[in-house]
């Protein structure tokens, strides 16, 4: 290499050292700005909308009883939740709502009509903005906070106690017990629950009374619960504690009730309820009432159950049911469910009782049904629900 070529080699070499390299053909190309951008998170009013969760159905049916009650009610007074009405086709319940689990806040919304919020609401007590008339509608309204196994409610919710639901469909039989209709369906006040495992549970309520929204009296109550839920068995042990009545009649009511659910096989189940009831009264001896009742369901195919109930309930001092009376009664429900969410009952029942309360065809003087020792009734539902 001559002197006079060495300064253009060298120059040559600093610019090829200068220059971008291009990309190797196994690294893929940076992408454009706007793809490595990130997607926006949804905003938290999307989010809680994302979480909310419908609810409703409605449960008609039509009922046929043989004493013909000549003011068309079966049951006895304040009671009949399911098929109140004789010889009519009828809304027991049409029901809608909203709610949200809680992460950790929550609620659940839930109002109805029908003849189950007629009778489910009769016995509120009446004064100033409380009384049927102003919960006629209502069937839940709570708040609830989760941390851990800690969850609180607070508002209008569920009964801890007793076998049985409001709604129809998770039922086994259509029509309810008298241990189910004597005791709270719903209950106002704030509720503890702790889950120890998966399998127990406790819980510990404050309330206003015994299935009332509206409070008649100074006192208030407690209400606890102890559960096993397993892969068989599932049972519980509920008490309540308070001050029911109002005025001179105003005493102090004991009350404890027993649950026990067994899966003897993948289509065979049995369940039992015991309840033992007491309230001071003024002037006389504690009033007293104890029941019991068995139930046992068999699915015969997929689509198809059938289930059977018997009960007895005393209310030695008619505290609870309005007389002083032992009823007895029986119940065999066939149930087809054709569809996911549609459920079909057709039920025969028998209701004995040792005084004179249920409605007859005859009438007195005044035009009141002359009432009989028992009554026949058979039921048909059909509840569509999601």
């Amino acid at each position: 290499m001559s002197p006079c070529e060495l300064p253009a080699l060298l120059s040559s070499l600093l610019l090829a050292q200068a220059a971008p390299a291009e990309p190797s053909s196994s690294e893929p190309a940076s992408p454009p700005a706007a793809e490595a951008e990130e997607e926006p998170s949804s905003s938290p009013l999307e989010s809680l909308v994302s979480r909310l969760k419908p609810e409703g159905g409605v449960d008609f049916y039509y009922g046929y009883n043989f004493n013909r009650p000549a003011d068309g009610a079966n049951f006895i007074p304040g009671t009949g939740t399911t098929g109140k009405r004789d010889n009519a086709f009828s809304i027991n319940l049409a029901s809608l709502g909203l709610s949200l689990d809680p992460a950790p806040v929550g609620l659940h919304v839930l109002v109805g009509i029908g003849t189950a919020m007629e009778v489910v609401h009769a016995a509120e007590p009446v004064g100033t903005a409380i009384g049927p008339q102003v919960w006629r509608y209502l069937q839940q309204a709570s708040l609830s906070y989760a941390h851990g196994p800690l969850t609180l409610e607070a508002g209008v919710y569920p009964s801890h106690i007793g076998l049985e639901t409001f709604q129809s469909q998770a039922n086994w039989t259509y029509t309810r017990s008298w241990m189910g209709e004597l005791s709270p369906y719903y209950q106002t006040g704030l509720k503890g629950t702790w889950k120890f495992s998966d399998a127990w549970s406790a819980q510990l309520h404050l309330l206003n009374g015994w299935q009332t929204i509206g409070e008649n009296n100074r006192g208030k109550a407690l209400g606890t619960q102890v559960a096993y839920s397993g892969d068989r068995l599932s049972a519980s042990f509920n008490t309540f504690i308070g001050e029911e009545g109002s005025g001179d009649a105003t005493g102090l009511r004991l009350f404890g009730d027993l649950v026990a659910t067994y899966k003897v096989t993948d289509a065979f189940s049995v369940s039992g309820t015991t309840d033992v009831g007491t309230q001071h009264r003024p002037g006389q001896d504690a009033a007293l009432w104890y029941a019991a009742g068995l139930n046992a369901r068999v699915q015969i195919a997929k689509p198809v159950a059938v289930a059977a109930r018997a009960e007895v309930f005393h209310d030695r001092d008619g505290l609870i049911s309005g007389t002083a009376q032992r009823l007895v009664e029986g119940t065999v429900t066939l149930e087809v469910k054709p569809a996911e969410h549609l459920v079909l009952k057709l039920e025969a029942r028998h209701d004995r009782s040792t005084a004179d309360v249920f409605g007859g065809s005859e009438t007195t003087a005044e035009g009141t049904p002359v009432p009989r020792r028992n009554q026949t009734l058979v039921v048909g539902g059909a509840t569509a629900y999601f």
